[in-house]
């Protein structure tokens, strides 16, 4: 699942900190100046080098519309 918070500029490094304690949350800072089309576009990337890697399972295009 993934959440999108936002919090005041000057709690942000201690929310962060916070957050990469925790082994079951990845955390990543949203940069005002990355679109955020560009962001969801470089985890696709990197979730397909994943799939060619072989260290994650690609799913069915059927399964993938019925979601649609």
């Amino acid at each position: 699942m993934k959440l999108l918070v936002e919090v005041k500029e000057s709690k942000a490094e201690f929310v962060i900190e916070l957050l990469d304690s925790l082994s079951f949350v990845k955390a990543k800072k949203l940069v005002k100046d990355k679109p955020r089309l560009v962001i969801e576009m470089e985890e696709a990337v990197a979730e397909l080098n994943l799939i060619n890697a072989g260290k994650k399972k690609a799913r069915k295009f059927e399964d993938f519309l019925d979601e649609l």
